[in-house]
């Protein structure tokens, strides 16, 4: 008798077997992998969506690997809804341009963008609505703080049926957030480095993490490297989504040094935030810096 296939979620690997959840009953199952993969050089990833067949007690066998919706590299997961940014600015201080360095590698990615500013129990109001003015019109910002249990539950509204990727710099309170909103998890945490005001990276190998309220998020450090070498020029002006609706002279404006550019003028009417242009600016000279580079070689 053929057994029915059913729909899972890869979860875990271990060595040559992988931990796959019921997408139905959440029941999780150690599956073996059909031969035909290896010959085919297909190799399933965390966050898949597959097909298994229940062999015997809690073992089964991948019979498919469904279309992936999307792929992240650094981490290598699938099927990402969205991604968390979590910054702070306070211990540590994450510099405006590194937040927009995240922002960019994840607009890349077309990933939709939630802002989780952590610690906001070291913040005075005033450096709270300064970040809101800048950041406010662009994504959703959830204000939390683990140590006070402030934002938790709309953080947990943000997070919940989804497939969640956590990113942001080291120290800033990515696994002290989970572990506040699911105790059941107990990621280590890393304790901060008072003279670098870094903390030290705690999570390695990618792994979806099951949470109660429904939903799931990835425990690996999200988009650890912040190289933006892979980014043309051209293309970064579509990743600041505030000069979308430019209106430029110029269509193919880098919004530089041309005449009539429309983003320039944003910025000196403050409709678009000073901080923000600066880092597109360090990133374009960067951008085309490594261009003529490579031009030479």
């Amino acid at each position: 008798m053929k057994q029915e296939r059913k729909l899972g979620r890869v979860i875990k690997f271990y060595s040559n077997l992988l931990v796959v959840q019921d997408l139905e009953s959440g029941e999780r199952f150690l599956c073996k992998l059909r031969g035909k993969f290896k010959k085919q050089g297909i190799r399933p990833i965390v966050g898949d969506v597959v097909e298994y067949v229940k062999v015997v007690g809690n073992e089964g066998v991948v019979e498919n690997i469904l279309n992936r919706n999307n792929e992240l590299k650094k981490p290598s997961v699938a099927n990402v809804d969205q991604v968390i940014i979590v910054t702070t600015l306070e211990k540590p201080q994450v510099p405006y341009d590194i937040l927009d360095r995240f922002i960019v590698l994840v607009e890349y990615e077309k990933l939709p963008i939630v802002i989780a500013l952590n610690k906001v129990d070291l913040l005075s109001e005033k450096q709270i609505m300064q970040f809101e003015s800048i950041y406010g019109k662009l994504y959703p910002i959830v204000k939390t703080s683990a140590v006070e249990k402030v934002g938790l539950e709309e953080l947990k509204r943000h997070l919940m049926g989804k497939v969640s990727v956590f990113a942001g710099m080291s120290g800033v309170g990515k696994s002290s957030l989970l572990n506040t909103i699911e105790s059941t998890l107990k990621l280590r945490t890393g304790e901060i480095s008072e003279k670098l005001e870094r903390g030290k990276h705690t999570t390695t190998a990618a792994e979806l993490l099951s949470l109660s309220f429904g939903g799931w998020v990835v425990d690996t450090p999200g988009f650890a490297s912040l190289e933006i070498s892979h980014i043309k020029p051209l293309e970064l002006r579509e990743l600041f989504i505030e000069f979308e609706n430019d209106n430029c002279f110029f269509p193919d404006c880098l919004h530089l040094n041309e005449p009539e550019c429309f983003v320039k003028k944003s910025v000196e009417k403050g409709k678009i935030s000073p901080s923000r242009y600066d880092s597109y600016v360090k990133f374009l000279n960067e951008l085309i810096e490594n261009q003529e580079m490579r031009a030479k070689e």
